[in-house]
Parts: structure tokens; sequence; C-alpha cells
């Protein structure tokens, strides 16, 4: 599939409403929560004023002229955060583009820009039972804590 990897732009921000409900893990056999539950504030912490803040990082994937996936990244107080220095991950493709590689590349993508830019590490949370562990754990995370249902996974670039 071809696709290409981009910045986003501020007026694309509003996008990653759709990407944070797509970001949401919803296990077999489950229903998917009503849309609004991104409205909950320990969900609207990775997309309220993004762009606002120097840590706020997002790119998107597009193909065929159409946004198909996002990646970003903000120093927030959300699942996966570590400290105050360390950039947490946010990461959603639409359905049927999952398991291309495009989620991988935004990843990797994202890292180089993290790295290029000084941070020493970035973080995420993932519910156990996530597919992604996997992918994570390729591009370089490793499980440095958890609890009954996810794991706080951190990648030292």
């Amino acid at each position: 599939m071809n696709y290409t990897i981009r910045e986003i732009s501020d007026k694309e921000y509003k996008l990653l409403e759709d990407f944070l409900y797509e970001a949401i893990f919803v296990p077999k056999g489950m229903s998917a929560p009503a849309k609004s539950i991104i409205n909950q504030p320990e969900l609207q912490v990775y997309i309220s004023d993004f762009g606002k803040k120097k840590d706020d990082i997002g790119l998107l994937a597009e193909a065929g002229g159409k946004v198909i996936g996002a990646v970003w990244v903000r120093i927030m107080d959300d699942y996966g955060h570590i400290d105050d220095n360390t950039p947490s991950f946010a990461i959603s493709l639409y359905k049927e583009y999952r398991g291309l590689g495009i989620g991988t590349a935004l990843m990797k993508e994202m890292l180089c820009i993290l790295k290029n830019r000084g941070y020493k590490q970035a973080s995420l949370a993932v519910q156990k039972s996530n597919y992604a562990v996997r992918m994570y754990m390729k591009t370089g995370f490793e499980i440095v804590n958890e609890n009954d249902e996810e794991y706080i996974m951190l990648c030292r670039l």
C-alpha cells in the first residue's frame, strides 16, 4: 500500500479527536463505547489544546489523499506518564489500515523526531491484551511497569 507520513498541520488538530477514539482498544466480544467517551478528562489530556505546548508533536499517515492514521506525543499526566521530561505516545489507524506496517512506520518516524529534538526516552500505556504490544516491542519499547490491565512501556532514544 502506498502511503506518506507527514507532520500534522494546525488546521488538522481536530482530527486527533477521531484518532483518539480509534485508539481505544475494544477487546473481542465487547462493544465499542460511545464516541462521547473521549470527553472524559483522562482522555482529553491527550488532545486538549494540542499544539500549544512545545512538546506537542503529531504526524499523520495519508493514502490516496485521505488521512488514515496518526501518531502524536506530548508531555502529559496520562496512563503512561513516566516524568515531566518524557513524551507519551498516542497512535491509531482506521481499522482497515491496521496490520500493514503503517503503525510501525509512524512509530519509528516519531521516535526519530524525538531523538533529533534531544529527548532521551518516550513512554506509552497499552492494555495487556492489545495486539499492538508486539508492535511497540518491535519498535524498541520495553515494559517497565504494569497493573492488572495495562503495561507501562518505555523506549530509550
